[in-house]
């Protein structure tokens, strides 16, 4: 990528074979409007419109629907869309590979022309993201098998998923490799994770039983939260099995897997990344592992709950679309170590470079330990060392690093809903200066009043001016518990005197 930068003051168009492009128009000019997409159909970018980042003169964007990069859903549900088989086939006039779709399930047939158009741009942009690190591959022995993820989304908002698993197919002698895709609009890591496993096992008998399976799953419904499908499948040579599928009670972590982040960054390193978060910074991953960069990408953005990140967000970004790391907006974004150098090649400003690999910041904006009010700041420090190594499953895991993050925007913005004004209609209008006044502490005063200026606080307190009700979720309930706690710290206080 030598001379990007100056390419990125013109538009710039990155072909990605069959005479189809990426476009790229307004890159250097800055706003959310710099991304623009043949297909219709992106890596998960901000729409046209969102506010860039922390800038209080930001222009007033029209309302909106709020935005959920992975969204929970009840019971009932599809499991999947397709099923695909993505593999290298190489180029008639080139050295080089290009990833194609040699299996997909199910075949869809009859459909309207916008259906097949639709159909066909999803088709032509997964691909690219199943084999984010190039084409330059050579037939291989030994391969390390990677569990991975990518959201994509359409033009009207909607959001698909893809759990791809990448390994070296069974087979004597040097061969390439090939990801196992399942496109879904549900956000369920672990259970995902299990379905590629059963994918996996039948793909070494035959592609053959692989069909069985996957039809069962498609007519199962998606399980409510903490329920529980079984399925019944058929393997030669070994008889018929049944496969339980278990959702996670709490839905709120059903995406995500903190131990990666865990394994790789110190308690005092999240807490600066979440801190950049919460402002709505620059983030940038690296690490070489594809299920490394997607698992502490998801983990990040799940420390924001009941916030959700809208803006730029790539799990890994393909090598073609590397200049994504110059996006003047905001973005949170995974990148193979291989192309450091592009990286750090690239004009940025304001960003956090995040080593996974050696567990350092690489660059960084320099003011991070100080964007968190410091009481809360060891609030949650203090809770996430106790009793850290006593945790056994992930499922625990997850709730003891969540839980101190959550419990620090209870602290912050629970009372939002008592600052809501509501008209005869039921339309509700959001008092924001007695709102931050209400805050006795002048730290956590001065951290709110930044952090009601971003794009996640702005759309989650859109949806709670439409309801007229708090919703009756996780965490309203620790905004209840924490009330609770500190009317009998005062009822005690009492008592003694």
């Amino acid at each position: 990528m030598d001379g990007l930068g100056r390419r990125l003051r013109a538009s710039l168009r990155l072909k990605r074979g069959r005479g189809e492009f990426w476009d790229f128009n307004q890159v250097a000019v800055g706003g959310a409007s710099w991304w623009r997409n043949k297909y219709n159909l992106t890596p998960d970018f901000p729409r046209k419109g969102a506010p860039q980042g922390n800038r209080e003169e930001a222009v007033k964007e029209p309302e909106r629907a709020q935005e959920h990069p992975l969204p929970n859903f009840a019971g009932g549900q599809h499991f999947f869309e397709y099923l695909l088989v993505v593999s290298l086939k190489k180029k008639l006039l080139a050295n080089d590979y290009e990833p194609t779709i040699t299996y997909q399930f199910p075949k869809r047939e009859n459909l309207l022309r916008g259906q097949q158009e639709e159909e066909e741009r999803l088709l032509k942009a997964i691909p690219l993201f199943c084999f984010p690190d190039g084409n330059e591959w050579a037939p291989l022995t030994e391969y390390p098998r990677e569990t991975f993820s990518f959201v994509l989304t359409n033009v009207d908002g909607s959001r698909k998923i893809g759990y791809c698993r990448r390994l070296l197919p069974a087979g004597p002698g040097p061969r390439l490799p090939q990801v196992y895709c399942i496109i879904s609009c549900i956000g369920c890591f672990g259970l995902f994770s299990k379905i590629l496993d059963e994918v996996e096992k039948r793909h070494q008998i035959s592609m053959a039983v692989i069909y069985p399976f996957m039809q069962g799953l498609r007519e199962a419904a998606f399980p409510a939260p903490g329920k529980t499908v079984t399925l019944k499948s058929f393997i030669p040579d070994s008889g018929t099995e049944f496969i339980s599928l278990t959702r996670p009670l709490d839905s709120h972590l059903e995406h995500v897997d903190f131990s990666s982040l865990l394994d790789c960054l110190r308690f005092e390193q999240i807490l600066q990344i979440f801190a950049s978060a919460v402002l709505e910074r620059k983030i940038i991953f690296l690490a070489e592992g594809l299920s490394t960069l997607s698992q502490c990408i998801h983990a990040t953005a799940a420390l924001l709950y009941p916030f959700s990140w809208a803006h730029t967000y790539i799990p890994v970004v393909p090598e073609s679309l590397l200049a994504t790391v110059c996006c003047p907006t905001p973005f949170m974004v995974g990148v193979q170590m291989r192309f450091l150098q592009e990286v750090m090649d690239s004009p940025m400003e304001e960003v956090l470079l995040v080593d996974l690999h050696e567990g350092t910041f690489l660059l960084s904006v320099g003011d991070e330990k100080d964007i968190l009010p410091p009481k809360l700041q060891d609030d949650i420090l203090d809770s996430l060392s106790q009793g850290i190594n006593e945790l056994k499953t992930s499922e625990q895991v997850n709730e003891h690093v969540s839980g101190p993050f959550v419990q620090f925007f209870v602290k912050t913005v629970g009372h939002y809903a008592s600052y809501i004004k509501r008209e005869a209609s039921g339309q509700g209008h959001f008092q924001e200066r007695p709102f931050c006044k209400a805050l006795t502490s002048k730290t956590n005063r001065r951290f709110v009043k930044k952090f009601v200026k971003t794009q996640l606080f702005s759309l989650f307190i859109q949806e709670a001016e439409k309801s007229k009700t708090p919703p009756a979720g996780y965490f309203q309930q620790k905004i209840l518990e924490y009330e609770e706690q500190k009317k009998q710290k005062k009822s005690r206080e009492k008592s003694v005197k």
